[in-house]
């Protein structure tokens, strides 16, 4: 039998994007596995945690084993690959040891190298290293578009041909109970507001979606932003909470499906993006989306949305008010949206890795 271990970090961490990615695909391993398509009698395997798990998994045919005593880059650049020596490692999130040269790295962009401002000096220097070295150690590489693969291929300089797209899916937002207590903790009951969500870094471009609902001058719209910031890895700077906006902080998913059923818009303006999965998921929740002409969301998001110029916040509050004035083309982008989220499935996303696994087996 074949014994595949899962760079588990992401069980310690706090669920962003790329944790998760990381989770939902474990889950459609899992999942595969149950069904058949993957041979349990073939292969096993194990998600490696770090010790201080956040949370519990409920993982049928994937066992967790907690190894090692370190933390943190520690933990994944020496205890790990010692752990996962002689078999085939598996990491999902971005970051994985330099050392191990059998395994599947799935790197979600290059921001690092396109947006070094952004970060501190010493998580940007170590991200530029460790991806580079991993597109040129690893040997089998995973992106989540066909953007990033580009992105990829010019900044770490390897062939585009090295490197395997893979989707995320967003299936698992449909599965969720919506839970409205966040609208009535926040007064936004029967309100129209436009909603946005991500982390409040500089390239989510939040500055100049302020500036776009305060030149619409309507007091009946109201912008509410849910998402984090981590200090320690983003720098701050001419990024500001205005008083005129309502910031959530973290949320809930089950707050987030209600937030997106009940906003009048989603509008993710964002500079750059190796997939984004907000888009989706507003979609997926029959709210009709405003993205960004850039990065990766013109490939993402298709036919299902109405672009705007990220730096030009005339131009996004002028999509703010087409969806206000014109019902007909909203109604058009939510159908279309319900559509295209539809076609993105954890399924096929595990189906996609494990196509890749296999790969490394033979």
């Amino acid at each position: 039998m074949q014994e595949i271990i899962i760079n588990g970090r992401f069980l310690s961490q706090s669920v962003t994007g790329v944790q998760r990615v990381a989770l939902e695909v474990v889950r459609a391993l899992d999942n595969l596995i149950g069904a058949g398509i993957i041979d349990a009698n073939s292969y096993s395997f194990t998600l490696a945690a770090e010790k201080d798990l956040k949370y519990k998994t409920d993982f049928k045919n994937i066992s967790v084993k907690v190894v090692g005593h370190l933390t943190g880059h520690l933990w994944e650049q020496f205890e790990l690959p010692l752990y996962a020596r002689g078999k085939v490692l598996v990491s999902l999130c971005g970051p994985a040891p330099i050392i191990k040269r059998n395994q599947l790295a799935l790197i979600h962009d290059a921001a690092p190298y396109t947006c070094p401002s952004e970060f501190s000096l010493a998580f940007r220097s170590w991200y530029q290293i460790m991806f580079f070295s991993l597109c040129k150690r690893a040997r089998q590489l995973v992106t989540v578009s066909d953007f990033s693969r580009k992105e990829l291929s010019h900044y770490c300089n390897v062939s585009e041909q090295r490197v395997t797209v893979a989707y995320p899916g967003i299936d698992h937002f449909t599965q969720l109970q919506s839970d409205i207590s966040i609208l009535e903790r926040h007064g936004l009951i029967n309100k129209r507001f436009v909603l946005a969500v991500s982390s409040l870094s500089p390239r989510k471009n939040f500055l100049r979606l302020i500036d776009a609902v305060e030149a619409l001058g309507d007091p009946e719209v109201e912008l509410v932003v849910a998402g984090g910031i981590n200090s320690k890895v983003f720098n701050s700077n001419g990024l500001e909470v205005k008083d005129r906006i309502t910031y959530l902080g973290r949320v809930s998913d089950m707050e987030l499906k209600a937030l997106y059923e009940n906003a009048h818009c989603f509008a993710f303006p964002s500079l750059y993006e190796g997939f984004g999965l907000p888009p989706i998921e507003a979609m997926s929740c029959g709210c009709p989306v405003i993205a960004a002409n850039a990065a990766s969301l013109p490939e993402v998001c298709g036919d299902a949305a109405l672009f705007c110029d990220p730096y030009d916040p005339r131009d996004i509050a002028d999509k703010i008010q087409r969806f206000k004035q014109d019902t007909g083309l909203r109604e058009q982008l939510k159908a279309r949206g319900l559509e295209r989220a539809a076609s993105f499935t954890w399924d096929r996303c595990g189906r996609d890795i494990w196509s890749v696994i296999e790969k490394l087996l033979r």
